[in-house]
């Protein structure tokens, strides 16, 4: 801890990070390029990048069903109420890398019509062009585009393509979606001129030789730090691991360090420039237990208000997900028997169906999931208009908060949902039946989709857990329902930053991996200029 302790024996950095997923990890290295900076990056995991389950891409699609307690926060939302009164894990990644340890790889980057709503409501910063020249830098992208200057190759994050050869039963799927859609074949999803279509190859967060590559193999390796957390060629960095966050420490309304657990003690660190907090869906949760949420809540629960904000954990959305099974030629590989890697069978980004939509926005996403015999295509909502909310349970930060995701509390999402199954599910069956009889719709059946009654069941009763949570900590005007501004400084108190996919102000269009390395990367650029013009000052 080089440079970390105080001769009254505390343990003092300039900036103190919560939190190891792709915001944070990004954030710490960031900020330790200037050898002058210290930064203390606190991880309530382990580091277990070296186990196979997080390292081999081929457990990608088993780990969130495995739910692991080693690498998984242990908890469960409250019941759904339009979902059959179903409750669902409320969890992500608790080690290094956070979520981006434990997902499915995904790397889908929010359309520009994502971030024009971005950019009119908190300025040029969250623009189209700033977002796809921060893409750019972060990413070293091996596969295929028609736009390469949209893509980057010399970034930290490796982008596989693949697989390089589709299978034909992805070829089959994806000829269906354009039969039955009208949508074309594109080569490359996250060019910004291509964001709709069926496509044979995913883009996945990999190294090239298939290894999952997340927030700390790309920005927290070897290069950076030991892997015990301690920076290295005169980084001043340090990662306390099984280290959890109880609160931020406020002196005036300024945040001056953290109070946490580690390894079952307790200890309180500080910062003296910033605390920044990057800890997902737990970030809702600090902010109140700290002192900052709905005056009434915090007062019941015997936490001092520091800022009174009724907008703290409200504003929570998800996007929904639902399956379709099909029948499948079992002499067609899902996947080239060179590349388990690639994961999926095809896919596709797709409009609304439902009549009156905007038919020119990513609304929903087709994920083929294949096995022998077997298609399974994976249906998100991308455009919810539902809301949940996150409360704490007592002032206790051990205790699992009472996060209510809302799923189909707005009727308009399950008439979504129901329109994706009677119009795009129902004709890439006729579609896919037509080019190989081997393949067949299973479930949901042709009568149940043609039943309204019989298909809100079937989808409420199927409705599955997506771990795209986002906007509980509303980026925006306070009078906006805001609780950071754009610079992800937190309304009312100085000092404190969110900066997670929680910040999110308009929900995105696709996986929320790449949304959050944006965010840490945008913010932390911020923060480095703050400190150049500090550093002038002096």
């Amino acid at each position: 801890m080089s440079g970390s302790k105080q001769k009254d024996g505390k343990i003092t950095f300039d900036y103190i990070v919560v939190g190891t997923g792709p915001a944070g990890s990004v954030i710490a290295k960031k900020l330790t390029d200037d050898k002058k900076t210290s930064v203390l990056v606190l991880e309530a995991g382990e580091n277990n990048d070296r186990d196979t389950p997080i390292s081999n891409s081929t457990f990608a699609l088993e780990l969130e069903e495995m739910y692991l307690p080693q690498y998984f926060w242990q908890g469960e939302g409250v019941p759904q109420e339009k979902v059959n009164e179903r409750s669902f894990e409320w969890t992500t990644g608790r080690l290094l890398g956070g979520g981006t340890s434990i997902n499915t790889q995904q790397y889908v980057r929010p359309t520009s019509a994502v971030f024009q709503q971005w950019e009119k409501l908190l300025g040029p910063l969250w623009s189209p062009k700033n977002a796809t020249r921060t893409f750019r830098k972060m990413e070293n992208y091996n596969g295929k585009t028609n736009n390469k200057e949209a893509r980057g190759y010399k970034g930290l994050i490796d982008i596989r393509q693949a697989p390089e050869n589709p299978t034909l039963m992805s070829k089959k799927l994806v000829s269906a979606i354009e039969k039955a859609t009208g949508f074309k074949k594109v080569l490359d999803y996250n060019d910004p001129k291509t964001p709709l279509g069926p496509f044979t190859r995913w883009q996945l967060f990999q190294q090239p030789n298939g290894r999952r590559e997340s927030a700390s193999t790309a920005f927290l390796s070897s290069d950076i730090m030991t892997t015990a957390g301690q920076g290295v060629n005169g980084r001043k960095l340090q990662v306390f691991f099984k280290s959890t966050v109880l609160r931020v420490l406020f002196k005036n309304k300024r945040a001056i360090g953290v109070e946490f657990l580690k390894e079952g003690k307790r200890v309180r660190a500080y910062s003296r420039k910033k605390v920044i907090i990057s800890a997902g869906i737990n970030s809702s949760q600090l902010l109140m237990l700290s002192g900052i949420g709905p005056a009434k809540m915090l007062k019941d629960e015997g936490i001092p208000v520091v800022f009174a904000n009724p907008h703290v954990g409200k504003g929570l959305r998800n996007h929904t997900l639902n399956f379709a099974e099909f029948s499948a030629n079992p002499k067609d590989n899902p996947l080239p028997e060179d590349d388990p890697n690639a994961l999926f069978t095809g896919g596709a980004f797709l409009p609304d169906p439902t009549p009156g939509s905007n038919k020119t926005r990513r609304a929903v996403q087709l994920i083929g999931i294949g096995s022998k015999g077997k298609l399974t295509i994976a249906i998100l909502f991308l455009k919810p208009k539902s809301r949940g909310s996150i409360k704490i349970q007592s002032n206790d930060p051990l205790k699992i908060v009472l996060a209510d995701e809302g799923y189909l509390h707005n009727p308009a999402d399950l008439e979504a949902v129901k329109n994706c199954y009677k119009v795009y599910i129902k004709k890439i069956a006729a579609q896919l039946t037509a080019i190989d009889r081997s393949y067949r719709l299973v479930s949901p059946t042709l009568d149940i989709i043609n039943n309204n009654r019989k298909l809100e069941e079937f989808i409420k009763n199927n409705f599955d857990h997506n771990h795209h949570e986002q906007g509980a900590l509303r980026m925006a005007p306070l009078s906006k329902g805001g609780v950071v501004d754009s610079y992800g400084q937190v309304h009312g108190v100085k000092d404190l930053i969110v900066a997670d996919d929680s910040i999110i102000p308009f929900t995105v269009d696709g996986n929320t991996s790449a949304p959050a390395y944006l965010i840490g990367n945008t913010i932390a650029q911020q923060l480095v200029k703050q400190n150049a013009r500090d550093n002038k000052k002096r």
